[in-house]
């Protein structure tokens, strides 16, 4: 039993589209230092699953806690203040913008300022240091000056996952970080999340296999809106339900 504390929990999920009940009374939980991944078949409820924890849908039924606060009904931003910091399948930041002026926003963001007076903060020495601070957690402390419209497909992931982490967050919720990789770039990217591991809870949600194992301390799998299995890698892996909802999937069967 993980004795360590609970920073993110769903508790029995329900959200219906009419008849359709794509999440079916979800429950999981994310301990501190942990990496905990989310898999499934596409159309298994994964992305439903992601909204009601970020906020852009309210789930029927359940609840969403945040390190002990309920944030079933908090708007996006209000979860993010709460400390539930996000990575998209699709990044977003603006690409005429310096890497370092795009983390800037970030942290400017979170210090509740308006946007409107950003250029002058980056004179500012704390917004410059947090926001380099960021870069180079993610190994792109020499990429600052570089507008992020001409940087490859992996370092706009990676300038992505820096912006979650100028939001200083208690959790970092990542959705297919490794999606359109290279696998040179894939492999860079699970270098990296390795290194945040034991320093912030992940709730990883990703298709890569190799990656989901490779990172996850635990693994829950959800098959038609439910968790159908939840437990160590290895225990996954060799569960017979999981195994039958993934036949011919060799990723998952070998």
């Amino acid at each position: 039993m993980n004795s360590r504390p609970v920073m993110l929990e769903t508790r029995s999920l329900v959200k219906r589209f009419g008849g359709l009940v794509a999440t079916d009374h979800v429950s999981l939980r994310l301990h501190a230092g942990e990496v905990h991944a989310l898999i499934g078949p596409n159309g298994a409820g994964k992305t439903t699953l992601i909204g009601q924890i970020t906020g852009e849908l309210i789930p029927d039924e359940g609840t969403v806690m945040l390190d002990g606060h309920e944030l079933t009904r908090l708007p996006v931003a209000a979860r993010a203040r709460r400390g539930l910091g996000r990575s998209y399948q699709i990044t977003q930041f603006c690409a005429e913008f310096t890497a370092l002026e795009n983390v800037a926003m970030a942290v400017l963001s979170h210090s509740g300022s308006a946007f409107g007076a950003w250029r002058p903060l980056l004179r500012q020495r704390g917004i410059v240091d947090s926001a380099m601070h960021a870069l180079r957690m993610v190994g792109l402390e020499d990429q600052a000056a570089t507008r992020a419209g001409v940087m490859a497909h992996g370092e706009h992931r990676q300038l992505e996952l820096a912006m979650a982490l100028a939001l200083e967050p208690k959790v970092l919720l990542l959705d297919e970080p490794l999606a359109g990789m290279s696998g040179a770039e894939s492999e860079t990217m699970v270098a990296l999340l390795d290194t945040l591991r034991g320093h912030y809870p992940l709730l990883l949600v990703e298709h890569d296999m190799n990656a989901v194992f490779a990172l996850a301390d635990r693994v829950s799998v959800l098959v038609y809106g439910r968790i159908i299995a939840s437990g160590t890698p290895d225990e996954v892996r060799n569960d017979p339900e999981v195994r039958t909802a993934y036949l011919g999937d060799e990723s998952i069967a070998m």
